[in-house]
């Protein structure tokens, strides 16, 4: 269950909307704009995960993981400073597609703080100095429940014809694929790459594994993952939409109760859970798949999964990351 603490409000974000019409003259830059609405689409997608060097004596790098399946990528809303991207990941089982909500990315222009891990389960604001933010975007990535994962501040640049962006270093849980093979390290610090393809786009990290040794934070070793975004149409991108369209009331009630949690306390405590991501994560993807299939009134699920957020915390104690 869930508790807040230490962060300012973060934008509520609403249900499917139109993109903006107009934006301020002193606004965003519109190919800033455009760069990150490339990234909406349909896609085939590999993930390419490989620990490279150990920084501590004996410590062995974990053998690589590569996953791929198919993605749909889609605008959730667009208020001119403030775009959010939704992830659909579209697996078969026996033959039939499985819909999988999977990460989500809030993009806000010049942003005056961001939502950042902070320690073990929580999540804390960042101020970003009127300097740092100046022509900059933040990028908040949330997990497949909505709940928060990271979040860091940089700013798009086309040097050599390439759109690309990349975020200051930032700290961020451990993701399933290194949590559930229960390694020493318990986090990372981590600098995240986005940049446009010609048949897509590509998102890079350069992460530091870290862990307590002797009571203070070491890195066992370095990462490279490499996550490609190419264009397809050779997937069932209709299951896709027909999962959100049933779905995207439920979910935006539930960023709404999300944002309502960390505005109240100013922060939030999520307890970490290595298979789900969070402790609360198959109860509110669980929820979803019965609204989508008609067995839950979306008011009910609503009602519990709103519940479930805002309840007491049972949360581990927390181990400095600092």
């Amino acid at each position: 269950m869930i508790t807040r603490r230490n962060c300012l409000a973060i934008a509520l974000v609403s249900s499917l909307a139109a993109p903006a019409l107009a934006i301020a003259a002193d606004g965003p830059p519109a190919r800033d704009r455009a760069s990150i609405l490339a990234m909406a689409g349909d896609y085939r997608v590999h993930f390419d995960m490989r620990e490279t060097v150990p920084f501590v004596a004996g410590y062995k790098p974990l053998e690589e993981k590569h996953s791929g399946g198919y993605e749909a990528v889609r605008v959730v809303e667009d208020r001119g400073d403030f775009i959010s991207l939704q992830h659909l990941l579209v697996v078969e089982d026996d033959g039939k597609p499985m819909i999988v909500k999977h990460w989500r990315q809030d993009w806000t222009y010049e942003p005056a703080s961001v939502l950042t891990y902070e320690t073990a389960n929580t999540w804390t604001l960042k101020p970003v100095s009127a300097t740092a933010r100046k022509g900059a975007w933040s990028q908040t990535v949330w997990q497949t429940d909505d709940s928060p994962r990271y979040g860091g501040v940089g700013k798009w640049t086309y040097d050599g014809d390439v759109a690309s962006w990349q975020s200051d270093r930032t700290l961020r849980p451990l993701a399933r694929r290194d949590a559930v093979r229960k390694p020493v390290y318990a986090w990372y610090a981590g600098v995240n790459r986005h940049a446009l393809t010609p048949d897509g786009w590509v998102h890079e990290q350069d992460n530091a594994k870290l862990g307590l040794k002797d009571g203070k934070p070491v890195t066992y070793v370095h990462e490279v993952v490499l996550n490609t975004y190419t264009r397809s149409d050779q997937f069932q991108v209709k299951a896709a939409d027909d999962y959100w369209n049933a779905t995207k009331g439920y979910w935006a009630e539930v960023r709404q109760a999300w944002d309502r949690a960390i505005a109240k306390d100013r922060g939030v405590i999520v307890t970490e859970e290595a298979q789900n991501g969070s402790i609360v994560g198959p109860t509110l993807m669980d929820l979803a798949d019965r609204v989508a299939e008609g067995k839950t009134p979306a008011a009910a699920a609503v009602a519990e999964a709103s519940a479930l957020i805002g309840g007491p915390a049972k949360s581990r104690p927390l181990a400095s990351l600092k």
